[in-house]
């Protein structure tokens, strides 16, 4: 309810204010479809099918070229479920798109600003259910460089809930534009502290981990679309305040990825110790891990996608298979009105 009235004033604002603004009022929508099935041997409980639709839509007031507010909703049905919306999460944020810079404060959308990050620190579920970052991103971008920052709330302290969040910065730097190496880095942790009224024996916890990786891409450069290398370290951090240090966990990764037309290959490998990040993939647990993923995209067109991927895990002593098909549009943004100065 009280979200409603939440996006209901900054609508109401927005609507009022629309006559001082310089520039334009815009509509956004765009959405995905997933149905994702997960036979995963190791993790007899986590074997589900994920299957519905996410959409989500937003007004955007342009104030300039580089200071723009939006407002709007983004929700998920999962097929078969009742209620029919099973969450709707509010968009509302400031957002400045400068030539080098992107700041973000708000309730914004994560996909394009962290999907990025390898599965073993943030999974890839988070794009069905957590689609959004509720905090504040930033960005620095050049020819050579990227770097961003972000904080993301995931819970706000009561007498019950306790207080978390997220908190990381990522980035990639190519010494040479027209060469095949680069280096890319990751990190996040996740602080998780008691609610307000205290839990006898609860402590406070911090848990994360990070990846520095050297690649090469050879993508235009070969028969193939894309081909990449890369290869690094993977460390996680774990500890329980007044009890332990921090456990470090560090293992070796390695991964190839190759497209041609409409098809494409992506294989990830571990080998190391056992790690367990919170929002991370639960096969970096084990000691030894491969991921292959194959896929096809029997269409892309300018705002459509839809690709199925068949993806198969292997740990010692186990082969588990997971089939995943998603379709995903974005209509762009679309002008509404151009206010006059």
């Amino acid at each position: 309810m009280f979200k409603k009235l939440y996006l209901l004033a900054i609508i109401t604002i927005i609507s009022s204010t629309a006559a001082l603004a310089q520039n334009s009022l815009d509509i956004h929508f765009n959405g995905m479809g997933f149905l994702d099935n997960r036979e995963y041997k190791d993790f007899v409980l986590r074997s589900r099918t994920y299957s519905g639709v996410r959409t989500a839509l937003d007004l955007g007031l342009n104030i300039d070229s580089v200071h723009h507010f939006i407002v709007g909703v983004n929700g998920i049905h999962e097929f078969g479920a009742q209620p029919y919306f099973l969450k709707v999460d509010p968009v509302a944020y400031y957002s400045y798109t400068g030539k080098n810079w992107l700041f973000n404060a708000g309730a914004f959308p994560r996909e394009g600003l962290l999907t990025d990050y390898p599965r073993a620190l943030l999974n890839d579920t988070l794009r069905y259910y957590r689609p959004n970052v509720q905090g504040l991103l930033a960005r620095y971008t050049n020819e050579h460089f990227t770097e961003t920052g972000w904080i993301d709330w995931v819970s706000r302290q009561t007498n019950t809930d306790r207080e978390q969040f997220l908190f990381g910065f990522s980035g990639k730097y190519r010494p040479s534009l027209s060469g095949p190496f680069y280096v890319s880095h990751y990190f996040l942790l996740m602080h998780d502290a008691g609610p307000a009224i205290p839990i006898p024996n609860d402590h406070i916890q911090d848990n994360g981990g990070g990846q520095i990786r050297l690649g090469l891409d050879f993508s235009h450069k070969t028969i193939l679309d894309s081909l990449s290398f890369e290869a690094g370290g993977m460390m996680s951090f774990e500890r329980t305040r007044g009890l332990d240090g921090f456990q470090k966990p560090a293992g070796f990764v390695a991964s190839v990825y190759l497209g041609w037309h409409r098809f494409a290959l992506f294989d990830e490998f571990y080998k190391g110790q056992g790690s367990h990040i919170i929002y991370g993939d639960s096969f970096f647990e084990k000691k030894t891990y491969n991921r292959m993923d194959l896929i096809y995209t029997p269409f892309l067109y300018k705002r459509i996608k839809g690709q199925f991927i068949l993806s198969l895990h292997q740990t010692p002593g186990y082969f588990s298979n997971q089939e995943a098909f998603r379709i995903t549009f974005d209509l762009g943004r679309q002008t509404l009105v151009r206010f006059k100065d």
